[in-house]
């Protein structure tokens, strides 16, 4: 059985899908799906499963991505996810989520380019991409413009 069988096998059983229809998906026996389930504390009544996993999550007591058990600490902030792999999985899975201040947003210009770009919470950002940063960082000779002086170099401080 290979990892992304095993992921499948824990996806598609914590949706509520049945042995027999895990199985012909994943290309494996009933019999050895039923077998990971079991020893992996997936086993159950689909429909029950299913709900007893929700359940588990939104009370805290379960992984929000994987589904695995999650020790919560005596103090402190609870924990939603078991591992920083999962944590990074489930908001990549889950943009929407994400509650974004409408104050962090800017509306810039390209240094480089001039094209217009939004960024979201770096109000110091110079370019839109970094493509533009490598060209304009980079190949000034080339293009025939000044070579680059960076800002520490600008701002010297004389010690006399």
């Amino acid at each position: 059985m290979t990892d992304f069988q095993t992921k499948q096998i824990r996806e598609l059983r914590m949706r509520g899908v049945g042995y027999r229809a895990i199985a012909s998906v994943v290309g494996l026996s009933r019999d050895v799906v039923r077998n990971y389930c079991k020893s992996h504390s997936l086993y159950g009544y689909a429909t029950e499963f299913t709900m007893n996993m929700k359940e588990q999550m939104q009370q805290g007591k379960a992984c929000l991505c994987c589904g695995k058990d999650i020790k919560q600490p005596n103090t402190g902030r609870k924990r939603k996810f078991c591992s920083d792999k999962c944590r990074r999985e489930w908001w990549a899975a889950h943009p929407d989520v994400v509650q974004k201040k409408e104050t962090a947003f800017y509306k810039k210009a390209c240094i480089y380019c001039g094209k217009p770009f939004t960024v979201y919470g770096n109000k110091n950002r110079k370019y839109c991409s970094y493509e533009c940063y490598v060209h304009d960082r980079f190949w000034r000779a080339e293009e025939g413009r000044e070579t680059y002086v960076s800002p520490a170099r600008c701002e010297e401080v004389n010690y006399e």
